[in-house]
């Protein structure tokens, strides 16, 4: 967030000076809703896919990693970078190159015949994901006037999680109905919208922005992570560990020496931003691992279909939508050391829930106490994480904090989804046999429900009982299964051409 609210960009044709209540105001909210909005139905639409996808093309369970994670992949390693684009280029205009794109990959997606070429597809998605999900919250921060940004970024949380909600249903009837590829078809007429709209939207960007783009940490990265990620899911691949290794130390010593960084690393020197972000990759590297086998095990383990397990955890994204706003206006009032231990322990109590879930049980006495008791747990922390990620640096660098801790929970979901199945004893083609689906489900939760520990117990000794005084109070949340944590409204980081921008969720993430 800049210091001043009108600086971080200078408005072109009406930008910030738009009302919720006028029609151009509607219709900034309306591009941003429904942009930000396909991105989320796609993330939980995907999860809930795959093990259809798994059948339909006969391929192992490294392959279902990797259509999740090269998403992902993609998307975390260059969302800063699509930050910084829209800065530059106006925020308007990078919005509509990521929804043409990333629409453009969602029709590749859905006419991919084979796994290798879906997994290619649906890393395209991800650069798209990258310039859109930047954008989303960018167009209302720099169209509305300073005055009516909260009530606007409020409607937009609030509308986004009535899309979030809607996705277990969607997702589950395309699935069962015309078939896994309209997940990713449906996007066309989404777009069609989103684009119809932006039309009278206004442009905005960062007039301070300059200089080059920090290109070669992004491919660094990227590169980085992609090397560990295929180590994880193809283990043993020494070499592509140490290579991933290698270039994650060639990234930190670049980003040291980079006239202008991706990620300046010192916002690493507030230790309680540090420790925020190890609470963030605790948890979401949970969240991640269990929304990732949690379908496959109710569909191949107890053999529910796609739509009746679509709608399974949607107590989950009901609670959040409905209890992350009062739990962050709580964790402002009262510190969020609290909210950030007792958040993952609740959570981790509905994990172990879960535990009891077996081929031939019932939802309602098996499933459902276990998803609502996370679902309490992770209304209670997610809020105050963001709030927690912000307190900790200065008000000028909150946009970096923010487009941190989205990548964060992305790298953590990433890492999640690829070292779970290893560590649970689930390879090749087990996630077809509901013994061994049954069996890696028992094994994942209790590792999910460590994490969350892991989470509380570093909350707990890092986190103070009082936020530090120039933290803002959170206004919104939103949040995704399988995606990032939601964001506080961002600001930019003038003079460096980045900006970030809220997630959750999120999505979405897929």
């Amino acid at each position: 967030m800049a210091d001043d609210p009108d600086s971080a960009g200078e408005p072109l044709g009406g930008a910030g000076r738009l009302t919720t209540a006028s029609p151009g105001g509607r219709r900034v909210l309306g591009s941003a809703v429904l942009g930000s909005g396909m991105a989320m139905l796609d993330s939980t639409i995907v999860t809930v896919a795959l093990p259809r996808i798994g059948a339909d093309f006969d391929v192992p369970i490294s392959d279902l990693q990797w259509i999740l994670n090269a998403y992902m992949l993609t998307l975390a390693g260059l969302i800063l970078l699509g930050g910084g684009l829209g800065d530059r280029f106006g925020r308007r205009r990078v919005f509509v190159w990521g929804v043409v794109w990333f629409t453009v990959a969602s029709v590749l997606c859905g006419l991919a015949p084979s796994a290798p070429l879906l997994i290619a597809a649906r890393a395209l998605q991800g650069v798209g994901g990258a310039l859109l999900t930047p954008g989303s919250l960018a167009l209302i921060q720099s169209s509305f006037d300073p005055d009516q940004r909260a009530k606007a970024v409020g409607l937009w949380s609030g509308l986004g999680g009535v899309a979030t909600a809607f996705g277990p249903f969607l997702g589950g009837w395309l699935v069962d109905g015309p078939g896994w590829r309209w997940i990713f078809l449906i996007n066309v007429p989404i777009a069609a919208a989103v684009l119809l709209l932006t039309r009278a939207v206004p442009e905005s960007r960062d007039w301070t922005a300059g200089g080059r783009f920090d290109v070669p940490g992004a491919a660094l990265a990227a590169l980085s992570l992609g090397g560990i990620t295929y180590a994880l899911i193809n283990a043993p691949a020494f070499a592509a560990l140490a290579g991933g290794v290698a270039l994650g130390a060639a990234f930190v010593w670049w980003e040291r020496r980079a006239p202008r960084p991706m990620l300046p690393l010192g916002v690493f020197r507030s230790r309680l931003f540090t420790a925020a972000n190890l609470v963030t990759l605790c948890l979401y590297a949970a969240i991640g691992g269990i929304f990732f086998l949690l379908p496959t095990q109710l569909q191949n383990g107890l053999g529910y279909d796609a739509l009746t397990a679509g709608i399974a955890s949607l107590p989950v994204t009901l609670l959040l939508t409905v209890l992350s706003g009062p739990a962050g206006a709580l964790s402002h009032r009262i510190g969020p050391r609290l909210p950030l231990t007792l958040g993952p322990l609740v959570a981790a109590a509905g994990l172990v829930l879960l535990y009891r879930v077996h081929p031939g049980g019932s939802y309602w006495t098996d499933v459902f106490p276990g998803v609502v008791v996370q679902g309490l747990g992770m209304a209670l922390f997610v809020a105050p994480l963001t709030a927690t990620v912000l307190a900790s640096v200065e008000v000028r660098r909150a946009g970096v904090a923010s487009g941190v801790n989205n990548a964060a929970a992305r790298v953590a979901q990433l890492v999640a989804v690829a070292a779970l199945p290893l560590a649970i004893g689930l390879s090749t083609d087990e996630y077809r046999s509901a013994e061994a689906v049954d069996r890696a489900f028992g094994k994942a939760v209790l590792l999910c429900a460590g994490l969350m520990v892991l989470g509380a117990v570093i909350a707990w000794f890092t986190v103070p009982g009082r936020l530090l005084p120039h933290a803002p109070a959170p206004q919104c949340t939103r949040h995704c299964a399988v995606g990032a944590p939601p964001l506080e409204p961002g600001g930019h980081r003038r003079g460096n051409g980045s900006s970030a921008q809220a997630g959750s969720g999120a999505p979405g993430d897929s």
